[in-house]
């Protein structure tokens, strides 16, 4: 059978948490891309979402919340915590934060760590949905593990390569406005503020809040830690099904060129070299250019290594490592 695509309708919304109340699991639309949610406090609701996307067990879920207060119950906040919540939540912002003793989240959801993934949604389906549904809910993309990510609900339900079939629903909210995965922000043991994922927000406003520089590691680096700390690190991630080469000036033969600013290419992320309608483009497009490559090579265009770009670059290495 198919997934049913649900309307972001007050009746579409209430019987999507009606399934996520049953244990089964439904894919909702965020700002950032679309998740794939389950009931965070249900155990066998949450390995069904490991088990759908053939995600490693020991690679670690964000939970998504309704508000601070609900934040707080599940994680110990501390005041630079608080600050950035306060400045970016609702938002694409991920922080890893202790988990509370009596959080009552599923121990699949953190992958074991005493440390606990959570952000608050910006985008108005998920969160009338989480406030429908009352609890909080594990949302990783609703793609199978490694591959692109989706941005619009047909992405998700695509019969090759989708979820189509095995998920109860798929909340249908629009073509998402950011694009890429939210930013995460751990704390190291002396308390400095660590980049664990860049995203969907720019550095330059986070270090403003914290009122010091973020440290940045490069988690695909040969010697980083095979178990992640934070979703997301894993070194081959975001991929096509066709191999890619960055930093192309031009295609060579039979590649597909996936073009930026100056570089026009097949098809571009932004004509005008605008990085945030690059992001927002990026995994829609790299969906397209698999598809019109038949799956065999891309080639992409320099993306310039600060800003937004940073995090785009940082899925563009993922997608183009060795698999």
């Amino acid at each position: 059978m198919r997934t049913p695509i649900l309307p972001p309708t007050p009746m579409g919304i209430q019987h999507a948490a009606r399934l996520l109340g049953q244990g089964l699991l439904v894919a909702i639309p965020t700002e950032t891309v679309y998740g794939l949610a389950a009931d965070a406090r249900n155990g066998q609701a949450v390995a069904g979402v490991y088990q759908v996307k053939g995600r490693p067990s020991f690679n670690p879920l964000i939970v998504h919340v309704a508000d601070l207060d609900a934040a707080a119950e599940i994680a110990h906040l501390t005041p630079a915590a608080r600050a950035l919540a306060q400045r970016f939540w609702p938002g694409a912002l991920t922080m890893v934060l202790p988990l509370r003793s009596d959080a009552r989240i599923a121990s699949l959801v953190t992958a074991g760590l005493d440390t606990v993934a959570i952000r608050v949604p910006a985008h108005p389906v998920a969160r009338a949905l989480l406030a429908a549904f009352g609890g909080p809910v594990a949302a990783p993309s609703a793609n199978i593990s490694g591959r692109i990510s989706p941005t619009r609900v047909d992405h998700v339900t695509d019969p090759e390569g989708g979820l189509d079939g095995l998920i109860a629903g798929a909340v249908d909210g629009g073509a998402c406005r950011v694009g890429l995965e939210s930013t995460i922000v751990g704390w190291d043991d002396d308390g400095t503020p660590r980049l664990l994922r860049p995203g969907g927000i720019d550095l330059p406003p986070l270090e403003w809040v914290l009122g010091q520089p973020l440290r940045q590691e490069n988690p695909t680096a040969e010697g980083s830690t095979p178990k992640p700390s934070a979703p997301g690190q894993l070194s081959s991630h975001y991929a096509p099904r066709a191999l890619v080469r960055l930093n192309a000036d031009a295609a060579r033969d039979g590649e597909f060129l996936l073009g930026f600013g100056p570089v026009p290419g097949d098809i571009s992320l932004s004509p005008r070299g605008d990085l945030t309608e690059a992001a927002a483009n990026l995994f829609a497009m790299l969906r397209e250019a698999d598809d019109r490559s038949a799956g065999t090579r891309i080639a992409v265009a320099p993306i310039p290594d600060d800003g937004l770009g940073l995090a785009i670059n940082d899925r563009l290495r993922r997608a183009a490592a060795p698999r």
